[in-house]
C-alpha cells in the first residue's frame, strides 16, 4: 500500500492540533523516508524531526502518536544563528541560536525605515539524510518541470515510491507521480533521469489514502 506524505498537511497530536509537515526527510542512499518535520502551530517553536514509527496517515491529514509537549522535547529539525555583522551577532556570539528576529534599518534609497534579518534558520537533517520541502524544484534532463508537493511511500519498506509533483503548464497536467526509478538525485531539489515528453505520458496513479 501506498502511504502519501503531502508537505502542509495538517498535524494532529493526541490532544489536538498541533501543527503541519513543512518536509519530508529522505535518505538518498536507500530513498527511504525517516522522518517528517513538523512545525509546531504556534509558530514560537523550531520545527521538529518526527520518527515515522510515531506517524499515521488518515484522510484528514497526520496524526502523531505522542502529545503537543512530547512533539516539542523532539530533536530540532533546524537552527538559528545571529547574521554575522548585526549586533545580536556581536552580544551573543556565532554557537549561539535565537528565535528569529528583526531589526530597524534605514536601507531603502527613499529614506524609509526598512527591515533586515538578524537571524538565520537553516535544516539539520541526520547525517547523510535530505530534508525535502515543498516547492524545491523538479529537473527533468531538459530543464526545471515544476515543485515538489509530497512524497508517495511504499508502507512495508518504507521506499519513496512516487514524487509527487505540481508540473509547469505546458506538460498538460498540474498534479503529476513521478516513479522513484527515475530520481538520479535529491539535493537541492530533485534530478530525473526522464525528459519532458517523458513526463508527459506518464499514467496517473491511484494513491489509497490508508482509512483513519
Amino acid at each position: 500500500m501506498l502511504t502519501p506524505y503531502m508537505i502542509g498537511a495538517d498535524v494532529r497530536c493526541t490532544d489536538g492540533a498541533c501543527g503541519q509537515v513543512s518536509r519530508v526527510v529522505i535518505a538518498p542512499a536507500t530513498m527511504t523516508v525517516t522522518h517528517l518535520v513538523v512545525d509546531p502551530k504556534d509558530r514560537k517553536q523550531l520545527g521538529r524531526l518526527v520518527p515515522l514509527d510515531l506517524v499515521d496517515t488518515t484522510p484528514g491529514g497526520i496524526s502523531l502518536r505522542c502529545t503537543t509537549a512530547e512533539l516539542y522535547q523532539l530533536t530540532h529539525a533546524e537552527k538559528t544563528q545571529f547574521v554575522p555583522g548585526s549586533g545580536a551577532y556581536a552580544r551573543h556570539g556565532p554557537g549561539q541560536s535565537a528565535k528569529p528576529h528583526w531589526a530597524q534599518v534605514q536601507s531603502r534609497p527613499d529614506g524609509v525605515p526598512g527591515r533586515r534579518p538578524q537571524t538565520f534558520t537553516y535544516d539539520v537533517p541526520p547525517a547523510g539524510e535530505v530534508a525535502v520541502r515543498g516547492g524545491d524544484p523538479v529537473y527533468a534532463i531538459d530543464g526545471d518541470i515544476g515543485h515538489i508537493t509530497g512524497v508517495a511511500m511504499d508502507a512495508g519498506s518504507r521506499q519513496v515510491a512516487y514524487v509527487l509533483l505540481h508540473a509547469r503548464h505546458l506538460l498538460g497536467r498540474k498534479n503529476i507521480t513521478i516513479p522513484s526509478s527515475t530520481v538520479t538525485r535529491v539535493d537541492a531539489g530533485i534530478q530525473l533521469n526522464i525528459t519532458r515528453r517523458d513526463i508527459k505520458h506518464l499514467p496517473p496513479v491511484n494513491l489509497q489514502q490508508p482509512d483513519g
